[in-house]
Formats: structure tokens, C-alpha cells, sequence
């Protein structure tokens, strides 16, 4: 990819470039993991400050975009962890899912209600089985993807979505189920 190359050797062009292509994809990647778009512009602005400053640390430029969604991820999870300790402290309430935002436009009502359902569960879980468990199931990512965008082993990543998994099962009741007559 020689626009991280042209980048790393300070080419402004080249980092705006970089800027334009994976913004787009870093601010759904945050939106998706917080159920919210809160404060995810700055979260992606400060993702593109980071890369922009250790982009020299990149070994290969054609990575640049699961390597920035790595930084993404990082940032995403300071911001819940962050959260829920004030949360916890009494300091805030926790942040309502912003169906608009993690939901397909126009998509089925029943969808959605499944979909809040399923987002306010996640928002219960310790966040790093969050971030796992999304990266996974809602960003659709393969397992070493996963491990590697949330820093971690293969198999850490496979216990924490398992874990995620299983709370989900566990909790998750299907509004539209019928009842047995």
C-alpha cells in the first residue's frame, strides 16, 4: 500500500488519503461495539492521531486497516471500561442503545427489538466479552481477526466469546416466541 509508506515519510496528502478510505469503517467499527454513537468521532479522531503518530511501527502498510481497527478497539474499550466504573460509582447512568445507529436503515421491526435486546445484554458483560463477542457476531470477523484486533491469543478470544455466548443464550427470551396453548 504505498499510501501508509508515503504517510510513514510524513506525506500529509497521503496520511489525509488514509484518512478518507478507513474513516468511513473505523467510525461503524466503534458504533457497532458501543451500541451508541457517542463520542465515536473521537474516538476515530484519536485512532487516526495514534496511527499517524506510530505509523512508522506499522511493518506492513497493506495492514493498515486492521491495524488502525486494532487501535479502534483499544480506544473503544478504555471508553466502556471507563463508563461503567462511573456508572458503577453512581456518576452516570449507563447509555442506552442507539437502535438507529447499529441497526440496517429500514430494517424489520422485529429486528430491532431483538437487536436492543441483544445490545442491552452485551452492555451487562465484562467488555472485553463484548468487544470478542462483536467483533465475531456483528462485525462478522474470523477468530484470528478477532484475537488479533483485541489484542489477544486465539484461544483468550475463543473463551471470551464462548463466555459472551453463553450469558446471551442464558438471558436472551425471544419476544416473539409463541406460548404454548
Amino acid at each position: 500500500m504505498l499510501r501508509a509508506r508515503a504517510a510513514d515519510g510524513g506525506s500529509t496528502t497521503a496520511f489525509e488519503l488514509l484518512y478518507r478510505r478507513h474513516a468511513a469503517t473505523a467510525l461503524n467499527l466503534a458504533v457497532r461495539i458501543q451500541g451508541s454513537t457517542s463520542d465515536v468521532e473521537d474516538v476515530v479522531h484519536d485512532a487516526f492521531v495514534r496511527a499517524h503518530q506510530r505509523l512508522a511501527e506499522l511493518r506492513e502498510p497493506a495492514a493498515f486497516r486492521s491495524w488502525l481497527g486494532s487501535i479502534v478497539v483499544r480506544l473503544v474499550r478504555t471508553r466502556l471500561r471507563r463508563r461503567r466504573l462511573v456508572a458503577m460509582l453512581g456518576l452516570a447512568a449507563p447509555e442506552p442503545v442507539d437502535l438507529d445507529a447499529v441497526a440496517a436503515p429500514g430494517g424489520d421491526p422485529e429486528a430491532r427489538v431483538l437487536l436492543a435486546q441483544v445490545y442491552a445484554l452485551l452492555q451487562t458483560l465484562p467488555t472485553d466479552e463484548r468487544i470478542a463477542w462483536t467483533l465475531r457476531y456483528v462485525e462478522r470477523h474470523r477468530l484470528e481477526s478477532v484475537a488479533e484486533l483485541a489484542g489477544c491469543s486465539l484461544a483468550t478470544a475463543k473463551r471470551r466469546i464462548a463466555r459472551a455466548q453463553a450469558f446471551l443464550e442464558e438471558h436472551f427470551v425471544s419476544p416473539f416466541a409463541e406460548e404454548d396453548a
